[in-house]
């Protein structure tokens, strides 16, 4: 892992350390290690290497991931305001096909990092999150490329990151005293770093104690990002949608 994905653990770090005087009954926090069992779809491209097809499913990845790491955290206070922190992390090593059929031999380092501003308003059995704040990605992809695709093996590494401004909204609903049914998406990017991002997630959370909810989720997140010039030395392209479902676990305190 590059030294670049050390900082999202050092901005929870930084949020775990508020001032003594801030936390207090008016506080209420969450924290949630959770799986996701994603699939990754879309095209990469590193300088001549392009249109590479970047399709691994679910299965593949259980077969393939090296490393993962995934948790979420929430802290809310009384007057509706909080904040929000998600990382997740795989490092994928695996034969991934071509255009022409040929094999890249890829190592695929994924970091995606989160923090968002909430503003909370009650509605009916439930409340809105309205949320804004930025997404960072970190990747890192290392490929071997056969002839099949370029006139001899070209061997292609790249480490990029860039952090895109997000705004959504989060709408969770109480069925019962027990179960709660959650709907949220975001979007953002828009050229200033990334052409595109953007997230969707539906699923359930059901109490199991006053301090555990178990958390069911499906949830989607899209990329689009490109930077110098396509076949060039230094080009690179990010075209991808990660999608899968969720189980966590959240502690309440």
């Amino acid at each position: 892992m590059s030294s670049k994905s050390i900082s999202p653990a050092v901005a929870t770090l930084a949020l775990l350390a508020m001032p003594a005087a801030a936390i207090g009954d008016d506080w209420t926090y969450e924290l949630e290690p959770y799986a996701l069992a994603s699939s990754i779809e879309g095209d990469a491209g590193i300088g001549r290497a392009t249109g590479v097809a970047v399709d691994v499913d679910m299965s593949d990845i259980l077969e393939v991931l090296d490393i993962g790491f995934m948790a979420h955290f929430e802290a809310h206070h009384s007057n509706g305001w909080g904040v929000a922190l998600d990382y997740g992390f795989m490092d994928l090593s695996a034969d991934i096909s071509g255009p022409r059929g040929g094999v890249v031999d890829a190592r695929l380092r994924q970091g995606v990092f989160e923090a968002l501003l909430v503003r909370r308003k009650s509605s009916g059995n439930g409340h809105l999150d309205f949320t804004a704040g930025v997404r960072w990605w970190d990747n890192d992809i290392d490929v071997d490329v056969d002839p099949a695709i370029l006139p001899g093996t070209a061997t292609a590494e790249v480490e990029e990151d860039w952090i895109d401004i997000v705004i959504g909204v989060r709408w969770a609903n109480s069925i019962n005293d027990k179960w709660t049914f959650q709907l949220r998406g975001d979007v953002g990017g828009l050229g200033v770093e990334s052409d595109f991002t953007a997230m969707a997630a539906a699923g359930f959370k059901f109490k199991m104690t006053e301090l555990m909810d178990l958390d069911l989720q499906y949830k989607a997140l899209w990329v689009d990002f490109e930077t110098g010039a396509a076949g060039q030395p230094g080009f690179f392209q990010y075209d991808t949608v990660t999608h899968g479902p969720i189980i966590g676990v959240i502690f309440n305190f």
